[in-house]
């Protein structure tokens, strides 16, 4: 890409706004930005926020419309830059230095009253105590440090000192076994298992599913599923009905690949076909790159790159794997030869997002440890380049059956917000008119539901538990994912009517609170969801009032 900056000026005034043509989104793994690390956006020269009071948007009439009123947006633009930058001006840095002493102070009293509590389990040895005592706050200072900024006070109110996951030792030197020591490593280690883990990276980025996070070792069940998932998958054909039988309930890790790569037609059931297959389809696909990717900078696909290469850095942001370079690179050229070797819809901003889940399941099948902060460049070339293909063709199977999602007036989507619009005032009126009583469209919040297929709603992790589901269903990706959107929504119900105005509900839908969500959250959607299809996927007339 050229660093001209008469070129950069000119993508930023090309601002037009066409269908598909959408913008950044804060939802589940994209929170608003803290206008403390943006005071920089500050521009000389800030306009005064106008007088005029915005009402509530007039109904559109037109998809052009729908779009152009929706926040619904992945950049942020100027006048947005602007607003953010006033809201910082108007921070006090002494009133925020007043109330970080504040907290520090609170803290120290706390540590205090910690140390009191333990002191009365305890009859401490004066000498020994102090000295443990003194060494105390330099391994306090060292766990503070390492922690993640957060704003839940609460927290902090409760922990007691750690050093990595190890108890500190007592401030008494008390003989091992003894009651006295006992009886403090029960009382911390109580209060140590009643809060919550502090992950390295937020919790919204982490792929292990939360609720299971704190149990390592395989349940009886869970190993019972993977020994009959490997005995579907060792026979010389796989039986594929069984096999989407097993993974409609989730697909365990350790054979998650190989299932999505049958489930998805990628691979043939004949085992004794799948090596050559891989080797074809992977030869194939770095053949396209050696034909196709020297021309991403001619004129007629310059602007195809460009998309992409800005696009890619915000391809989920909260996780370090995502922000390595040969990673990006390998999005890139995913991208692009998918994008000219479709010219009926070309590149659109949120397939990018669905590259990932692949990515992420293909690199669990050469790696034994977490993968969030996994460093790709440790795996060899050629793990590299089956990973990057394999995903490349996945992803192309997917986007075969929702191609319609992103040509021309996105006409899929349209007509899939269309149908959720009816199917929920079918299953749920009172939700259905209390968004029509303050005006908002459907299209407003559930055009990215439809284009994203909800991954800007959930965390990663659960994506790829509720794809192992898309997987297993008959047009899972294109007609079930209706009915998860559906039963999402109706989640929400409480909330949803909680709020008395526009704002208040677009604020809802687009910022829904699923960052704690895991496999057990997904698994009560889907089998709502499931409910909703059995109920009305073969009765349309269940549509009409």
């Amino acid at each position: 890409m050229s660093g001209d900056g008469s070129k950069k000026q000119f993508w930023k005034r090309n601002t037009a706004k066409v269908p598909g043509n959408i913008q950044h989104v804060y939802g589940a793994q994209h929170p608003p930005f803290d206008p403390l690390l943006h005071a920089n956006l500050m521009k000389a020269g800030n306009k005064p926020p106008s007088a005029t009071t915005p009402g509530k948007p007039k109904k559109a009439t037109t998809f052009q419309e729908f779009e152009s009123i929706t926040s619904d947006a992945w950049d942020v633009g100027d006048d947005d830059d602007e607003l953010l930058a006033m809201a910082a001006q108007n921070l006090n840095i002494e009133v925020v230095m007043e109330t970080a002493n504040k907290v520090i102070e609170n803290h120290s009293k706390l540590q205090e009253r910690r140390q009191q509590q333990i002191d009365e389990i305890t009859e401490p040895d004066e000498k020994d105590g102090q000295e443990a005592h003194e060494e105390e706050p330099d391994e306090e200072d060292e766990r503070e440090e390492g922690a993640e900024t957060t704003t839940d006070l609460s927290f902090s109110s409760e922990a007691l000192p750690l050093s990595g996951n190890r108890l500190v030792k007592s401030h008494s030197e008390a003989p091992v076994g003894s009651p006295k020591e006992v009886g403090i490593e029960q009382a911390v280690l109580h209060r140590q298992q009643s809060l919550p883990h502090r992950p390295v990276i937020p919790l919204v980025a982490r792929m292990a599913d939360q609720n299971t996070s704190g149990t390592p070792a395989m349940s009886e069940r869970e190993a019972s599923r993977l020994d009959k998932f490997r005995q579907v998958l060792a026979g010389p054909n796989t039986d594929l009905e069984e096999l989407r039988k097993l993974s409609w309930s989730g697909i365990p890790r350790q054979v998650r690949p190989i299932t999505w790569k049958l489930l998805s037609g990628y691979l043939p059931a004949n085992a004794e076909r799948r090596e050559s297959t891989l080797q074809r389809k992977r030869q194939e696909y770095f053949g396209f790159i050696e034909q196709y990717y020297d021309s991403r900078n001619d004129e007629h696909h310059q602007d195809t790159y460009r998309q992409i290469h800005i696009d890619i850095p915000r391809t989920n942001p909260l996780i370090p794997l995502f922000q390595q370079a040969s990673v990006q690179e390998i999005f890139e050229r995913i991208l692009f030869i998918w994008a000219i070797r479709h010219p009926a819809s070309g590149y659109v901003q949120g397939i990018n997002d669905l590259v990932t889940p692949f990515f992420v399941v293909y690199v669990f099948e050469y790696i034994e440890e977490e993968v969030e902060n996994f460093n790709v460049s440790s795996l060899q070339e050629e793990v590299l380049r089956n990973i990057e293909a394999d995903s490349f063709w996945c992803m192309s199977k997917l986007l075969d059956g929702i191609q319609d999602n992103y040509t021309f007036a996105q006409p899929g989507i349209q007509r899939k917000v269309k149908a959720l619009e009816e199917l929920v005032s079918r299953i749920d009126e009172t939700v259905h008119c209390h968004m029509q009583q303050y005006e908002v469209e459907y299209l407003q919040f559930a055009f990215r539901w439809m284009n994203n297929l909800l991954m800007r709603e959930l965390p990663l992790r659960c994506t790829i538990r509720l794809w192992d589901t898309y997987q297993a269903e008959p047009e899972g990706f294109s007609h079930f994912h209706l009915y998860v959107c559906a039963a999402f929504l109706v989640r929400w119900r409480k909330e949803i009517l909680e709020e008395k105005d526009f704002q208040g509900l677009m604020i809802l839908l687009q910022n829904l609170p699923t960052m704690h969500w895991g496999n057990e959250e997904v698994s009560v959607l889907l089998a709502e969801a499931y409910r909703l299809k059995f109920a009305f996927a073969d009765a349309p007339n269940h549509y009409k009032r």
